[in-house]
């Protein structure tokens, strides 16, 4: 009776021990469970289900131990990998101890914060509401030297590794590190010698983004803008135009707009605006750091719509320019 028993208690072990420590997870490749506030442990092991390409039998092993090592009293939030191959102990011990993958957030060049809080959202457990909430703290904004106009400049367009389950507080923290991170000495030193601040280039760049996607035109373009900075003459950048009437998609900007009265009308106010027109990338920003020397201070979008522009040095090639654009607009029918 006694081998009996004790032959009984060894299948019983063997068998507890091949659903705790042999292979559970069989997912084609490694998968990801995602784990918010709202979730349970009985949604946990759901989602596990789901993901892992598990047994029901193994599903029960794992609740078995999850349950013996206390894990449903503290379930943590957080991305979590599970590999082919895995056993039950190795991904509870994972889960219980926080020790999650993280992701690639993507940063982008948006034209407004809204969106870029909205594009955040939806790669974080945090929602839209809370990063916007951080963002509507003037006080708070204040304190990293920004207000509502010059807040674009704090964003560096990038992919960044971070964890999922990031608070508000620490995805806007990290946005700091990474703009000083950028924003190094050398870099520094070179909006220094332009007379500009971090933020000033920030704004010039946008402008110079708004204008052309073309890679080798951004120089020239900066180029032009800080001649006419320096000559005192008004920038006259059709996209601050734009950007003041709230429609960044017309190509023809008319009398009419630019008679706007805002303080982004740079054809009725001389200098930069009061703040980035949109969320300027890397590239922008060291296009107007290492922008183009040139006599260059008109420039009008190509008659081809190739997105391309041609330039001009004096006022009466800048005309022939712009009426040989107006006149393909024309044909074209594009009145607006």
């Amino acid at each position: 009776m006694l081998l009996v028993v004790v032959g009984l208690g060894l299948s019983a072990g063997g068998a507890l021990g091949y659903l705790w420590f042999g292979p559970m997870f069989h997912p084609a490749r490694t998968a990801y469970v995602y784990i918010d506030a709202d979730d349970t442990a009985d949604t946990v092991y759901h989602k596990l289900y789901q993901a892992g390409g598990c047994s029901s039998l193994r599903l029960t092993g794992l609740k078995w131990m999850a349950r013996y090592r206390g894990y449903e009293d503290g379930v943590r939030t957080g991305r979590y990998a599970i590999r082919p191959g895995e056993n039950a102990y190795h991904v509870l011990s994972r889960l219980m101890r926080g020790y999650q993958e993280p992701v690639d957030v993507v940063i982008g060049s948006v034209r407004t914060l809204d969106k870029l809080v909205r594009n955040a959202a939806r790669q974080l457990m945090t929602d839209s509401a809370g990063l916007a909430r951080v963002l509507a703290d003037s006080a708070q904004v204040a304190t990293w030297g920004y207000d509502k106009r010059t807040l674009p400049a704090l964003f560096i367009p990038n992919t960044y590794e971070m964890w999922w389950n990031v608070s508000a507080e620490d995805f806007f923290r990290r946005m700091r590190q990474e703009h000083e991170r950028f924003w190094s000495p050398e870099r520094r030193a070179k909006a220094q010698e332009l007379g500009l601040t971090p933020t000033e280039v920030a704004t010039l760049a946008s402008i110079v983004e708004e204008e052309t996607n073309a890679a080798d035109e951004k120089p020239v373009v900066a180029g032009l803008y800080l001649n006419r900075l320096r000559r005192g003459m008004p920038l006259q950048a059709d996209p601050t135009v734009r950007f003041a009437v709230g429609d960044f998609g017309r190509q023809r900007v008319t009398y009419a707009d630019l008679a706007i009265e805002s303080p982004y009308n740079t054809y009725l106010h001389p200098g930069l605006p009061p703040g980035p027109i949109r969320v300027a990338t890397p590239e922008g920003l060291d296009a107007v750091l290492d922008y183009a020397r040139h006599d260059y201070l008109y420039m009008c979008a190509k008659e081809d719509f190739s997105g391309r522009h041609n330039f001009a040095s004096n006022y009466a090639d800048h005309l022939r320019n712009a009426r040989r654009y107006q006149q393909a607009l024309n044909k074209r029918k594009i009145f607006q």
